[in-house]
């Protein structure tokens, strides 16, 4: 596991996310309902469920991009609804965002795709600070890119344009990170790489962050919160062993889980489906 670099040391303090009753709706259809919880510096949450219940959704709103449908989620002392009247690029050092999926234009060299990144810190006339090179080379070395330099990022696999996406929210140097499936198309061994990274992050009491996974049992190992939804709009939400149990596992995702464990690792496993929740 490798020390924490320059490149990760965030130019701003962590804000604090506050959600008060919030409510979440899908046209007449309710999503979830009187979601109260707190996200601070030093937690890794994860946000875990079945497909279609609000996680993308919530996503969208705690980046500011979409208001509550009810309650309100404040991003420190500011309302996340009023976060329009904030400048793109402060809130962008605030925090970073990186949606579900990232579809390519135009043709670029990975280099200049995660340089986009530092876009927050550049001035009016398009400068940006003097370590910009050498915070987008320490994150691609984090991110395993080194060896995709100079490709084009047309040419790139999904795993691939997958980190050269969270590379360039990375290279933000936010305190916040917001991620949606960060390790969606990845190998097992960069599924690690990325939330090791977030661990050590986060860890370090300088940033928070928020990531949907569906794998049960990678979100046990590095989260120190969750938040576990269902269809039927419940929101458990807690530090992460008591939140991911088989039980309330199996009820929020409408299959059987079992625990099982070998003396010294427990994972979460399925057991079948039950016809009668199908």
């Amino acid at each position: 596991m490798s020390p924490i670099s320059h490149w990760s040391e965030p130019l701003a303090p962590c804000p604090r996310l506050h959600l008060a009753g919030v409510r979440l709706q899908a046209g007449p259809r309710v999503l979830v309902e009187h979601l109260s919880m707190d996200i601070a510096a030093g937690q890794l949450w994860c946000v875990v469920g079945p497909n279609g219940v609000g996680k993308s959704t919530l996503m969208g709103v705690l980046a500011g991009l979409r208001a509550p449908d009810g309650g309100e989620v404040r991003i420190d002392d500011t309302v996340i609804a009023h976060a329009a009247r904030v400048a793109p690029a402060a809130l962008a050092r605030q925090r970073a965002y990186l949606p579900q999926a990232v579809h390519d234009t135009f043709s670029m060299r990975v280099h200049d795709a995660v340089r986009v990144g530092r876009h927050p810190h550049m001035n009016g006339w398009g400068w940006g600070r003097g370590d910009d090179d050498r915070v987008v080379r320490d994150v691609m070395t984090e991110l395993d890119l080194d060896a995709l330099t100079t490709r084009d990022v047309l040419t790139l696999s999904g795993g691939e344009r997958q980190r050269v996406s969270l590379a360039a929210a990375m290279a933000q140097q936010a305190p916040l990170l917001l991620l949606d499936e960060p390790v969606a198309h990845l190998d097992l061994r960069h599924q690690i790489l990325v939330l090791e990274l977030l661990q050590r992050l986060t860890s370090a009491g300088r940033h928070a962050a928020v990531v949907i996974l569906h794998d049960l049992n990678l979100a046990r190992r590095y989260a120190t919160h969750a938040l576990l939804m269902s269809e039927d709009g419940q929101a458990l939400h807690g530090p992460a062993p008591d939140v991911l149990t088989p039980a309330q596992c199996s009820r929020a995702l409408r299959t059987p889980i079992v625990s099982v464990s070998d003396g010294l690792h427990t994972a979460l496993i399925p057991d079948g489906i039950d016809p009668g929740k199908s």
